[in-house]
């Protein structure tokens, strides 16, 4: 008698929810494999394949001393990366709640886009699995518990895809070769130490500030990004990011620590701190 009742307890404690969270991420990593395989085919041809010093005759001050910091001559350009991070992400949108991170990325230089898939432990036990991704011209942004549960999902054109190509932009010190003139970067000075880049892609035009330190190498990017919305829009909110650390990896000089912050009216937010721990280019072919 005492085992009929025992069966089914440890069944519904022990098995339930390791069921449960197999199929949650068997449908994750369905949906993943579908994000990609149209971010794939979203990529368009690369018109060259090295990095030519020629691009940097008409070029801000800094931004000259940046490209000649982190490629050599003759670098051939990235076409695709593979990016894995590990770090902390803060759950509160006003106040510091950390929990830990683990995440792979894909980008594509010529589409442009990327798709940012991360797990994020809530709790033992307990993890949020998240997409933020820029498709086709396409923004995304999906968290669900177990990879089941829906927290946010979003999807459109409009503010939600400019702010992901804010994040494609600021990125790409990891991928360098897309801030190059002939891969989409319009560059314009403001002094010694900054320059501010536009890419355009579709109806979508962003821009932002970088900083650079004495060495040449880009130490924040700043500007304006939708952020969470309020009567029905999302609001313009000044963020930042910061990199440090910089190592070459397959022949260019790249950050791989970083923290990502909103900068509210009464003081700075950090959301993301991480580290680069992998990364894997494909070059044009």
């Amino acid at each position: 008698m005492l085992l009929n009742v025992l069966v089914p307890l440890l069944f519904l404690v022990i098995c339930l929810p390791i069921l449960i969270s197999l199929y949650g991420v068997s449908r994750w990593q369905a949906e993943t494999v579908e994000l990609r395989d149209t971010l794939e085919a979203s990529r368009t041809q690369m018109t060259s394949r090295t990095y030519d010093t020629q691009e940097l005759v008409d070029l801000p001050a800094p931004v000259r001393r940046f490209f000649e910091a982190v490629l050599t001559p003759g670098q051939p350009l990235v076409a695709l990366a593979e990016i894995k991070q590990e770090g902390q992400f803060n759950l509160s949108q006003t106040k510091e709640r950390w929990a830990p991170f683990s995440s792979t990325q894909i980008v594509v230089t010529q589409g442009p886009g990327f798709d940012w898939d991360a797990r994020i432990r809530r709790a033992p036990g307990l993890q949020l699995f998240v997409h933020d991704a820029y498709v086709a011209g396409v923004g995304w942004l999906k968290a669900a518990l177990f990879g089941l549960l829906s927290l946010v999902e979003q999807r459109g054109p409009g503010d939600l895809a400019r702010g992901e190509l804010i994040r494609f932009l600021a990125e790409a010190v990891w991928y360098p070769t897309k801030l190059l003139p002939s891969q989409g970067v319009q560059w314009h000075p403001i002094d010694e130490d900054s320059a501010r880049a536009t890419l355009v892609d579709g109806e979508s035009s962003v821009s932002l500030t970088f900083g650079f330190d004495q060495g040449g190498m880009i130490r924040t990017v700043a500007g304006e990004r939708p952020y969470r919305a309020e009567d029905g829009a999302l609001v313009e909110t000044a963020w930042e990011g910061r990199f440090w650390e910089y190592q070459v990896r397959s022949g260019m000089r790249i950050p791989v620590q970083g923290e990502a912050a909103w900068l509210h009216a009464n003081g700075r937010l950090p959301y993301w701190r991480g580290r680069v721990t992998d990364i894997l280019y494909k070059f044009a072919p």
